[in-house]
Formats: C-alpha cells, structure tokens, sequence
C-alpha cells in the first residue's frame, strides 16, 4: 500500500506575457540585486510547510520547476511533506526558522532558489541577504527593502518622506515605559501597541486608558519576545471604527510596479484576519484609486521587487486613510487576488524572481478586475469561537468539503486522518468564492460552508456562516470591530431541536450493535452513552460546547426499537416515531420523523463525542453517563475547576491554594501557538489547588485551577 495520500488542487490559472512599461517616478533604496543576470529557476526549495507549501509545489510543477520540501518531525505524515519525492527532515519543530539548515539543504540538494511563502522566514531579511550571499535567488523582495520595510518605525519614516499619510504615534527608540506613557497620553488614549518587528496580529494590544497602559505593554513586549526575539514596540492613536485595507502590489527590477487591487480584511479576531474579500464593499471609487496610487509609491520608495502588500488602516468617520506596515511576502489571502484578476501571483513571482518584466500593465489589470466581479476568502481554522477564539489541535477525524468549480477554490494543507500541530498555525484551508456581484458571492461562500463537514476538532466553520448570514455584512458596513459589535448576533444559538438528540439515540444504537456484531464484550455500565433494558435503551446526551467548565442541562432519550428501523423515542415527554430507512458505513443515515419530516444525515462518532452534519448545520453532542451513575461509580465532579481551553504552556502562575479571588481575577498565563492567553477566574470563590507550575505543558480539557466546592450557609 502506497503511504502517499493524494492532494487535490484548483486549476491552474493562465498568465500572461506582456510588458509593463510604468516608469519609477519615486525616490527608492539602492537595490543590490538590480544587476543580478536573468537565472532560470529549474529547481526550488520551498520553505515552509501547509497550504502554502502545497500551492506554490503547485505552480511550480505546472512549470516543470523541480521543488523540494522541508518538513520537521511534527510533520513527518503531513501533505506537503508527501508532495514531493524530494523532501527533507529538518528535525525539531521549530525548524522551519533555521535559516542556516535550510539553505545548506537547498545546496545540498542542487536548489536555483529559495521561496519563503509567508510566515517564519518569509520576512527576514537577514535570511534573505544570507539566500543572496550563497548564490540562491530569493524568490520575494530585495533583503534592502525587507530590512528597510520590516522596521515599522524606519518604514514610517520612508512613508513619510514619500508622501503617503501615517497614522500619528510615537516611532522612536526610547522604550522606557514611563517614556511610552508619556507619548500615548500626548497622542491620546486609546492608543495601539506594536511591535517594531511584530506581524500577524502577535505582539499587539490595545491600551484604551492610560490606567491600563502599563498592563498591556507588559503582555504585547512579552508576546513579541515569544514571537519575534524582539520586544520594542511603537505606539499608534486607535482609531475606534477603523477598516483594514490593504493593496497588492507587484514590482520588477525595471522600473514597473502595478496594483492589482485592494483586498478588505476588516474581519478579524485577535487582530488576526478570518475573512477578506476584494473589490473592498462601499468604498468611493477616488478613494480606491488614491489608495491603489499610494501603495505603489510606497512600493518605489523602497527599490521592491517581487510581490508585496501595503496595508492601509480607512477611518470610516472620516474617510480617510493611514498606512500602517508593508508586508514583504505574498499574502495567506492572495487567493483572493488572484481569483478577481484571473492571474497566478506565485507564477509573476517566478517570473520576477528570473529577471523578467511583470506580464500586465495597470491597466490591462483594471480591465480584469472590472470583468471579473468579486471574490471572497474565508480562513477555516481548528479554534473555538464561543471560547475566544482559542486554538484547538488533534486529529481530523473526518473531513469533507465543497466540491470545487472554476469559481470555488480550496486551498488546503490537510486531508481527513492528519494530525493539526500545536506547533504551528491552526489553519486547516482557505475557501475562495467568486461571483460577478458581492451579493452572489456571499451567497456562494454560505452554501459551499453549508457543504463543510469536520469532525475531530473544534473549527470556526458555523461561526463563518454567521457572518455570512449577518445584515451589517451582507450589507457591506465592516470594521475590524465588527465580531465585537455583532456579537449578541453572531454567538447566539437556537438551542438543539429534540429531532436532533433522536437522530442521536438512534445513531448510538446502531454504533452500539455494530460492536457487537463485532464481537466486543457489552459491558453492564453504561457503553458509548446507554444502557441496556431489554427491548428499551436510554441515551444521555450534553451538547458537547469545548467549554467542560459549563454546566449543560442534561437530555435524556429513551428509545425503543419497535421493528427493523422502525423506533419510538421519548424526550422531554415527547414521543417521536421514526424509521431509519439507511444506515451504511460511512454512517450516514436517512431518517423519517412522521408525519412531515424526512432528514439526512451523517453522524461521526469519537469515543463518545457525537458530530452530526445534516441540512447544512453542525451539532455537537457528548455521549455521557447519568449522574447517579457518576455518583455510584465515585466520579469526582469537576463543575468546579478552571481548564485549560487549548494545548499550552504555564507561563505564569498568579494564585496559589487557599487564596480568595475574584471574578475575572488573573489565576494563570498560558502560551500556545506564541499566543499568550490570560486565564481568570470565572467565579468569585477559594483556590483549594493550583494543578500545574509554571513551564508545565498541558493538554486541552486539562484542569488548571480547582476551587473549594460552595457550601450551604455559606
């Protein structure tokens, strides 16, 4: 049997090959690599892993480019790793951020040139210049401009100088906190915290008073340390009602530097972007222009090459526009671009990269985007919405999505049975819809959700229907507030339908007969969530929320087979009569609720954690035992601790036993994924015990802080 699993990739845009002929009408940075002569690319390293890897092994085949992968141990049985029949083991998981291994590697292994895709040392200019130095082609920007563009204060100077409006802030080198306090009440609160080499949302916070200044600069210095070895920060005026917008940009080492559009990325948590879409909706076609213009001065000014994105923060009160970084690299979101101008950017890379001109003009690239209508990605995560958008990591027990056409895309780095790291990003693939209006397009993007199916993990996949399905999105009226603003809209749920803990119940009896059939012993205890009682058996059910800290109420289904599929099921004291016309292996199961309803529908089973996919919706549902038989088996009750809501690490430990606390008091600092996370106390109460010391690591669902259980009279 082979081990090599196949992966499934969108169709292969076309690119064109004219000239650009835009002159260089700005002052830019001497550029080292303006001389370097035109070298074809015929073998590439690609360093990193995931989707990313994958889509440029993509591009680069289709162009008989031979490519060799790099994977770590954590990555061993990854997609990228198996994509290629060059792939090598660097080893510890972090890797992917040796610099020096890595391009000893491309040499060993005959390698023209590096691409970084985005991510670890994709913005490292050091990395770059070291590529260079070796006789590699880097394939991204002069390591000039990155050095130069990487530096958020030194890159505010340049824009400056450039004539491209910045936000007001302090970018300097004094970083006494007393200092910054200072220059963030001059500026006026709120104020953003940044760090200088920070990316990605890490290293970030938001200082609404000068009361909590101190705190947040605390957590942003010590995320950007974890995340980037460097922790000077610059400090920015918040705007409240702010829009992310930001503009591709493409430049050669002739003088030509095109747009190719803007993107909105409004839609974010942790600062972090979950959805983008491009033309950006309700914006004043001058604007869009005057923004377009402006990236690419940006661009010049720093001799760029190669693909780039210049991200521009839009005041919807005032209408104006503040350049807030430049990322060196191709963007996660470049799909996006791509599908509303029809070209293959990791292809213009190539072609960059090996000395030639870029294959469009401005405007030859307008005409495209006027063609094509829009476009809308969406990032599926392994994370948990209800709990803060916390990481989730483990194993894909069951993956199945959209098909895709011409106009649905994914871009994936997983199949069903591969293993989502704690190690590295959460993201399991990229879905991209296009449409000829943004109304078709949302509409599109909702029903290729609705065809999302993934057990195992928790993923954001209901939430992004939410917001799809939202009035203020669908009516184009974003921010990068926006979750927080809609939030009563997009964490509220309809509570789970009787029908759908019948579905359960029924389901459960025939797991549980299967493994009979198999000849596994049926205990006298409760197996895989019932009870045996002759002809009758009762199911217990939660529904399985991620958060084992809540209390749900308890559903109890008592369900009697009548005939062959034909069932009785009591709920609530309700009776329902149901026959289960189909039961197969793949567990999907056609059911028919009399007198007016039939319903299909598939039901993933994972030691005791029930997925059920049908009409569109995803229920989650935990198989468990009855609490009196808790109580006679001794199970100890853990309503009363705080748990670990992700694989993590204690980084800081802020109570100790027999402390009195109070809600929302610090208890524990974790890190996972170089996210710090906070964890508070939810309740007013005693510690009776602090489960883990600092630098333990932990698993999700772990506990971490037990309180004293309250007593009457108390």
């Amino acid at each position: 049997m082979s081990l090599r699993r196949s992966v499934r990739y969108p169709s292969v845009l076309r690119i064109s090959t004219h000239n650009a002929s835009l002159s260089r009408r700005y002052t830019s940075i001497p550029n080292t690599q303006a001389s370097t002569p035109n070298q074809p690319l015929t073998s590439i390293l690609i360093a990193n892993r995931g989707e990313i890897a994958l889509r440029v092994g993509r591009t680069a085949s289709q162009y008989g480019i031979k490519t060799t992968t790099i994977y770590t141990d954590p990555d061993a049985r990854s997609q990228h790793a198996l994509s290629s029949p060059f792939a090598i083991n660097l080893g510890h998981p972090s890797a992917y951020l040796d610099g020096d291994k890595i391009i000893k590697t491309a040499k060993q292994n005959g390698c023209v040139g590096i691409h970084p895709g985005y991510g670890f040392l994709s913005e490292n200019s050091a990395f770059a210049r070291k590529c260079t130095e070796a006789g590699l082609v880097f394939i991204g920007p002069p390591w000039e401009a990155m050095e130069a563009m990487g530096n958020k204060s030194r890159s505010k100077e340049i824009m400056t100088e450039a004539g491209v409006p910045c936000i007001p802030g302090y970018h300097g080198s004094n970083q006494d906190p007393d200092f910054l306090k200072s220059e963030a009440t001059k500026i006026g609160f709120p104020v953003l915290l940044k760090a200088v080499k920070g990316g990605g949302g890490k290293g970030m916070r938001i200082a609404m008073t000068r009361d909590v200044f101190e705190d947040q600069l605390r957590s942003a210095k010590s995320e950007a340390v974890s995340s980037f070895g460097d922790d000077v920060m610059l400090v920015e005026k918040y705007i409240t009602t702010p829009r992310h917008i930001e503009v591709q940009v493409f430049a050669d080492k002739y003088g030509n530097c095109v747009a190719l559009g803007e993107r909105d990325c409004s839609i974010q948590r942790r600062h972090q972007k979950i959805l983008e879409e491009s033309p950006a909706p309700n914006l004043d076609e001058a604007v869009r222009q005057d923004l377009w213009e402006k990236a690419r001065a940006a661009a010049l000014a720093v001799g760029y090459e190669g693909a780039g994105t210049v991200e521009f923060i839009f005041d919807n009160e005032t209408g104006k526009f503040f350049f807030m970084e430049m990322n060196t690299r191709l963007q996660v979101e470049h799909p996006v671009t791509e599908m509303v101008t029809g070209e293959d950017l990791v292809r213009w890379q190539i072609v960059v990269a090996e000395g030639g001109k870029l294959p469009l003009t401005q405007a030859e690239i307008e005409a495209r985007i006027a063609k094509r209508g829009h476009a809308i990605e969406a990032r599926i995560y392994a994370e948990n919405p209800e709990m803060g958008f916390v990481p989730d990591s483990g194993h894909l027990i069951h993956m199945q999505t959209p098909p895709t056409t011409d106009t649905v895309r994914i871009d994936a780095g997983f199949v069903a049975g591969d293993e989502v790291s704690a190690h590295y990003d959460p993201m399991i693939a990229k879905l991209i819809v296009q449409g000829p209006t943004r109304t078709i397009a949302t509409h599109k993007l909702h029903a290729a959700l609705e065809k999302y199916e993934i057990a195992g993990l928790v993923t954001n996949v209901e939430f992004l229907r939410k917001v799809c399905n939202n009035p203020a999105f669908l009516a184009g009226d974003v921010e990068t507030g926006f979750i927080t603003k809609q939030k009563e809209d997009l964490f509220t749920s309809p509570p789970i339908a009787p029908e759908v803990y019948v579905q359960a119940a029924i389901g459960s009896f025939f797991l549980g007969n299967a493994a009979l059939q198999d000849g596994q012993d049926a205990s006298p205890l409760p197996q895989a969530g019932f009870i045996s009682t002759g002809q009758s058996r009762s199911f217990s059910f939660t529904a399985n929320n991620t958060n084992p800290a809540t209390v749900i109420e308890e559903k109890m289904v008592q369900l009697t087979q009548l005939n062959t599929g034909l069932f009785d099921a009591t709920i609530d004291g309700t009776t329902y009569h149901a026959i289960a016309s189909s039961w197969n292996s793949e567990t999907r199961m056609v059911m028919s609720f009399f007198p007016h309803m039939r319903i299909e529908t598939r039901i993933i089973d994972h030691e005791g954690n029930l997925t059920l996919f049908q009409r569109g919706d995803q229920h989650r549902l935990r198989c468990t035992i009855p609490k009196w038989i808790e109580k006679a088996l001794g199970i100890k009750d853990t309503a009363h601790s705080v748990f670990a809501p992700m694989p993590c690490k204690i980084l800081r430990v802020e109570a100790k036993a027999g402390d009195h606390v109070k809600k929302d008091q610090v208890l524990v600092v974790i890190e996972s994924m170089k996210m710090e996370t906070v964890i508070r106390s939810p309740q007013d109460g005693v510690v009776s015990r602090v489960v883990h010391r600092q630098g333990d690591l932990c698993k999700a669902g772990t506990a971490l802080v037990e309180f004293e259980e309250e007593r009457d009279g108390r």
